[in-house]
């Protein structure tokens, strides 16, 4: 068994306690390592205190990693902190129990970290999901995660236009079943919003020739076409009432009749739901039954807003410059660059998406985007553009942070940090540009990177 890296750190915990700790996972194949960087890493302390809350807020914010808490002290009271620990930064909280093989836990997470990190790696690259925001990045892996490890059905939810879609097709490609099955890798899409009520139960379960007047053959509906692949039921709350029993029958048992048909049919397939609407609210309105919902949401997913990824704003427009200017893709103009950033995208990635192909049709195709590339109408009224910032999403993670007890140097330190961070990756590692940006000089942000606040080539959107 191949060893695996880890950061390890301590904190009042004592001498012979790490020393037990440190042979434990050297034992089951963790190699420790002094300097806090790389993505995983193991915290020891004994009892929780504000400073081992500190300590994984700040190694969880510098080294990006997932932390294993490990306390040496077994009590009621230490159970309580759990759920502080966790929101303090880590990933896992484990009490050390040297009678139960506790080096063995630790082990297998940073194993099952490790290989969801190597295959969300390569699945972004390869699917080109554009996106760093830790947003878009958590659903993503959670999206990997779910796919990967589970059979359950996974339930997308979030607003449209959010790229819903996008992720289902990524479960198609991750599914454990479909080694030795190519065809599972095929995403057979329902609309749900699409269906015509008289029609919707022919498109789901097909229909028997004669079953109505247009029926003048036999047709195959959805479950069957998905038998061996992956289903995805998109606007599921758009089902209507009567048609959601059957549903319901043909999801929980994968048997189902054709319309007008007396044979049961069978069918197999990986099941995947998408609704941009509240569905527990439907249920307690009468409008979505209960017993389906808990069929499909073996494990929900909420897909981010755009507004709520605005880091990844730019990189999505330049991908989307870059598909229709395959020769030389313009940057953007600083004015245009703040345009798009503080737009509200009521329609998401989508929204975005259309205005980058609007804007495109405009531009002359030589120099930057600017200001007259942007169609009239789609420019801020009155000339004004509406800054966005701050605003609701950043006084929120502030309050967490005062909740939580970080510090307010802290808090200014981990602002400045992430800003920094965002510009040098939109300006695609470029520290000049990136520094005009923040109206600081690129001495400063050539400092950080030297003192190894800033990582060298930091730039790109994956």
């Amino acid at each position: 068994m191949p060893e695996r890296a880890a950061w390890f750190r301590r904190c009042h915990c004592s001498d012979a306690s790490e020393a037990e700790i440190r042979s434990s996972l050297t034992g089951a194949g963790v190699r420790l390592q002094e300097a806090v960087e790389g993505p995983c890493g193991i915290v020891c302390f004994e009892k929780v205190n504000d400073e081992v809350l500190s300590l994984l807020h700040s190694a969880r914010r510098e080294a990006n990693s997932r932390v294993v808490a490990i306390t040496t002290e077994q009590s009621e009271s230490q159970n309580s902190f759990a759920w502080r620990l966790l929101h303090a930064g880590a990933s896992d909280v484990i009490a050390w129990d040297r009678n139960r093989s506790p080096a063995s836990w630790v082990r297998a997470r940073i194993d099952r970290w490790s290989e969801l990190d190597e295959l969300t790696a390569t699945l972004t690259r390869r699917e080109s999901l554009i996106g760093n925001s830790p947003a878009w990045s958590t659903t993503v892996r959670n999206v990997v995660e779910a796919a990967r490890f589970s059979g359950a059905p996974i339930l997308l939810t979030g607003e449209s236009g959010t790229g819903k879609e996008l992720l289902a097709r990524l479960i198609s490609l991750v599914d454990p079943v479909e080694a030795g099955n190519p065809l599972k890798r095929e995403l057979v899409t329902v609309d749900c919003g699409a269906l015509v009520p008289e029609l919707s139960g022919s498109e789901f379960f097909g229909h028997e020739r004669g079953a109505f007047t247009s029926a003048v053959t036999q047709r195959e509906g959805a479950f069957a076409t998905a038998n061996g692949r992956t289903l995805l039921l998109d606007e599921i709350g758009e089902v209507p009432f009567h048609l959601q029993a059957q549903l319901l029958r043909a999801i929980q048992e994968k048997t189902y009749k054709r319309v007008g048909g007396n044979t049961w049919q069978t069918t197999n397939f990986r099941l995947v739901c998408a609704t941009n609407r509240n569905l527990i609210r439907m249920v307690h309105e009468g409008q979505f039954r209960l017993d389906l919902y808990h069929r499909i949401a073996g494990c929900v997913v909420r897909v981010p807003s755009l507004r709520e990824r605005k880091a990844d704003i730019l990189p999505l427009a330049t991908h989307f410059l870059q598909r229709i200017f395959s020769d030389s893709t313009p940057g953007f103009d600083p004015p245009v660059a703040e345009y798009l950033l503080n737009r509200p995208y009521e329609g998401n990635v989508r929204e975005l998406r259309q205005l980058i192909e609007r804007i495109a049709t405009r531009h002359a195709r030589k120099g930057p985007i600017t200001v007259g590339d942007i169609a009239e109408e789609d420019r801020p009224p009155d000339g004004v553009l509406l800054r966005s910032w701050p605003d609701d999403s950043l006084e929120q993670s502030i309050a967490n942070a005062v909740i939580t007890g970080v510090s307010l140097k802290e808090i200014t330190q981990t602002t400045a940090e992430t800003a920094i961070r965002i510009a040098v990756q939109s300006e695609q590692g470029n520290l000049q540009r990136a520094a005009s940006r923040l109206g600081i000089t690129d001495r400063a942000l050539q400092m950080r990177r030297a003192s190894g606040r800033l990582q060298p080539g930091s730039g790109g959107a994956g």
